[in-house]
């Protein structure tokens, strides 16, 4: 569920910097925009973590669907993921550890016999290994490069870019890159001053419609280390023991 939403955010930002040339030294904002959006591709790549917000529409359906997560190349996160109607979901991993905390409507629209799950847990963290099932499909969004491996495997070539005038997006100075791929128009804004990092995407369609907005920020800042207490959290063991495996799967 979570995989594709994650492999779609960066995508746009790989598919926008892919094909980009040598880069030579001097300020992003007099760069050309296949030089800013290569620098942008490799900042991205550089991190060793990141926080990225997600909103849009995703999926044959066109659900609502936003994420708020950061991760890391250890495979760490703390975030959630929402449906919209369809149910949310808190996540945190460490290590090989996953807890996850689904509301009422996660359990009852994506979880089978999640109605019976959910009255055991009762409002507490369910907790297990990352090979869990169905903590195994989630925490694969935590992983940061896989995070980036699996948009770049999403992206195409990219084709013509161009490059706006310098702004200014939430307090930062950047300058926007866009490209259009499948009739949608893909707009990276990048950080003007120190590294340049790209700071959002935006994906619209033909008719101007904003289909999704992808933040990045936080860069190398490490994952938040806190977990749950034990009497926080109810083990994935004794959840299939109390209500068998079709509400754990």
């Amino acid at each position: 569920m979570a995989k594709p939403l994650a492999a779609g955010a960066a995508a746009a930002v790989l598919t926008i910097a892919a094909g980009g040339s040598a880069v030579a030294d001097g300020g992003t904002g007099s760069l050309s925009a296949q030089e800013i959006a290569k620098k942008a591709h490799d900042a991205l790549y550089g991190t060793s973590s990141l926080h990225i917000s997600v909103h849009g529409r995703f999926g044959s359906r066109g659900t609502p669907t936003s994420m708020d997560l950061t991760l890391d190349r250890q495979a760490n996160c703390r975030g959630s993921v929402s449906l919209g109607g369809q149910g949310s979901v808190e996540i945190i991993k460490r290590g090989g550890k996953v807890w996850i905390k689904p509301d009422a409507a996660f359990w009852k629209n994506q979880v089978p016999g999640g109605s019976a799950a959910e009255a055991v847990i009762n409002g507490r963290y369910l907790e297990g290994s990352s090979s869990d099932s169905p903590l195994q499909g989630l925490s694969k969004v935590c992983d940061l490069d896989s995070f980036l491996k699996t948009s770049t495997e999403s992206g195409t070539s990219g084709g013509r870019l161009t490059k706006g005038k310098v702004t200014k997006l939430h307090g930062i100075e950047v300058v926007p890159v866009s490209g259009v791929r499948g009739g949608q128009r893909e707009t990276l804004y990048v950080a003007t001053h120190g590294k340049p990092y790209p700071v959002q995407v935006t994906v619209k369609a033909k008719d101007g419609t904003t289909l999704a907005t992808v933040g990045f920020s936080g860069f190398d800042k490490p994952v938040p280390s806190s977990t749950p207490s034990p009497d926080q959290a109810v083990n994935i063991s004794k959840l299939k023991t109390q209500v068998g495996p079709a509400a754990s799967t």
